[in-house]
């Protein structure tokens, strides 16, 4: 990638220190760490006339690591060991995987978080940035079951205040239509439709209106089928037939069977004709009734743009209106109520978590102090204030970080106020304090050194390596103090061959240790006084260290 044709570094748990020549490419390895870890940084990797540009990083995770949690989350295979692999081609397209299964960019940040933190003199995504001094603060507090206790009670509130306000809503809506409910109301009580009237009546108007037209003849029918008619017919075959039966040796018992069965069947007939004779028979005024009643249950129909076997229905609806309208009151104040209540509970929550973030920063402030005289600044002040703000699903306090370098100095805002060196030995301060509760990050630390030497830069070494007893620290570093404090020391240099820059990484063996700490001391001409010195300051580092 860029100078780099192929590189494998095994870092070691400890402080490891890069080191090298101002452009040896130092910082083009972090920016190939943050590659892989999907961190947003520089796009033109791809060293030229690659096809592409592979970075693979290979974290070791102690049990319940919370990498972990994120992979399951994820839906990918989680383990001891998580193994990150992203590729950049020379058209800028990227494809990233972890443990060999495809991922996106968003999965690799999300693990990055709990896997590596990166802090310099310009680190604008952690302490310097306000935005997130809260969150720091509560990590350090171990505010979270607080902070889920406030989020509930914001939830609540906002779930009360929303009810309450879409019932007032409901209700301004209700009395702006009041009068027009009322009538209505009144007009479908009025007419009290019931559902299906509408079928039974126009079918009860179809039938009288065609009754005049067929009821003549289906009384001739009546009249043909009864006495003087088929009835009287059958009877008399039925009797002619019945003398001389006993006669016939049997073969009129059948047929005369035959006859009974049709003077049954007639006599239904006649039943059912007569039956519609009596449903033609009609009041010329029920017509007239029947037909008015119709059409105002389609005209009401019409009306509310319902159907008509809906109109009853829809006047419950109305009706539950005005109800609520009349009953609006009493439920608003019990809405209103609701909200004071969940008001209260919020206020309750937040006061406290307040009250745990201000013995929180106190701590925090105190420690800082404690941190910062080994680094020379015995006189500067940190100060971590809260203020009230607008309040919110976490609490109404703001956090920030602020620092004076020297008494009676007005404090300010951390990345404002202290100058380089300054600033590097507060976010050392200030990590070596944050990170006390944590395990299992990889902290990456780029020239915080920058600006300072001496006592100090021994100092700054030192609270580095304590920083890295428990756990694993990466250094780039321009220090010969910070490097002879180093576990583990690892040099990066560039060279030019057939007009093709490439950039190497070498760990370096104790005698290759005391020729780069002399060039850190000497700069380009390492002298024999140059190797003395760095001999001794790496033999008195080591002899302090284990003291």
């Amino acid at each position: 990638m860029l100078i780099i044709d192929r590189l494998e570094l095994g870092f070691q748990p400890g402080l490891n220190v890069l080191t090298g020549e101002t452009g040896a490419g130092k910082s083009i390895l972090l920016d190939a760490l943050g590659f892989v870890l999907g961190w947003r940084g520089r796009a033109d990797l791809v060293r030229q006339g690659a096809a592409q540009g592979e970075v693979t990083a290979w974290f070791d995770l102690p049990e319940g690591h919370p990498a972990n949690a994120v992979l399951e989350e994820a839906g990918l295979p989680s383990g001891d060991e998580l193994i990150l692999r992203r590729i950049n081609t020379a058209d800028g397209r990227k494809t990233a995987w972890v443990n060999d299964r495809r991922c996106s960019g968003e999965v690799l940040r999300r693990l990055s978080e709990t896997l590596v933190e990166l802090h310099g003199q310009h680190d604008d995504r952690g302490l310097l940035n306000p935005r997130g001094h809260r969150a720091i603060l509560d990590d350090y507090a171990g505010n979270q079951k607080a902070i889920a206790s406030v989020r509930e009670a914001w939830s609540a509130l906002a779930k009360a205040r929303k009810a309450a306000q879409a019932a007032a809503a409901e209700r301004e809506a209700i009395a702006a239509e009041e009068e027009f409910l009322r009538h209505a109301v009144a007009e479908l009580d009025k007419l009290a439709p019931e559902e299906g009237e509408e079928a039974t009546l126009d079918t009860r108007r179809r039938l009288m209106q065609g009754a005049e037209k067929i009821r003549r003849d289906v009384v001739n029918a009546y009249e043909l089928l009864g006495q003087g008619g088929a009835e009287t017919a059958l009877g008399d075959a039925l009797r002619w037939l019945d003398g001389v039966a006993d006669k016939a040796e049997g073969t009129l018992e059948e047929p005369m069977a035959a006859l009974n069965r049709a003077m049954v069947e007639l006599d239904e007939a006649m039943s059912g004709v007569a039956d519609a004779i009596d449903g033609m028979s009609f009041d010329p005024y029920e017509l007239e009734a029947c037909e008015e009643r119709l059409f105002a249950i389609r005209g009401l129909a019409r009306k509310h743009d319902v159907q008509p076997d809906e109109l009853a229905g829809f006047a419950d609806t109305l009706r539950a209106k005005l109800d609520a309208l009349d009953a609006g009151e009493a439920a608003q104040a019990g809405l209103e109520q609701a909200v004071r209540d969940a008001e209260a509970l919020y206020d309750a929550r937040a006061t406290a978590l307040s009250e745990k973030r201000r013995k929180a920063a106190a701590k925090l402030d105190k420690a800082v102090a404690a941190e910062l005289a080994p680094l020379k600044m015995e006189r500067a002040v940190f100060v971590t204030q809260i203020t009230d703000e607008v309040a919110g699903p976490e609490g109404r306090d703001a956090v920030s970080f602020t620092v004076a370098t020297n008494p009676g100095a007005p404090a300010g805002p951390l990345g404002k106020i202290a100058s380089g060196g300054e600033l590097s030995r507060f976010l050392l301060a200030l990590k070596v304090c944050l990170t006390q509760s944590q395990s299992g990050l990889t902290l990456i630390f780029d020239e915080i050194d920058r600006g300072v030497g001496g006592a100090t830069a021994d100092a700054v070494g030192r609270r580095l390596k304590a920083l890295a007893a428990d756990g694993q620290v990466l250094v780039v570093t321009h220090s010969p103090q910070v490097a002879a404090l180093g576990a583990h020391h690892w040099r990066v240099a560039k060279s030019v061959t057939k007009g093709m820059t490439t950039s190497t990484v070498t760990p370096l063996a104790p005698e290759e240790r005391v020729d780069e700490v002399a060039r850190m001391l000497a700069g380009d001409t390492i002298t024999d006084a140059a190797r003395a010195a760095a001999k001794a300051l790496l033999e008195g580092q080591q002899a302090a260290t284990t003291s």
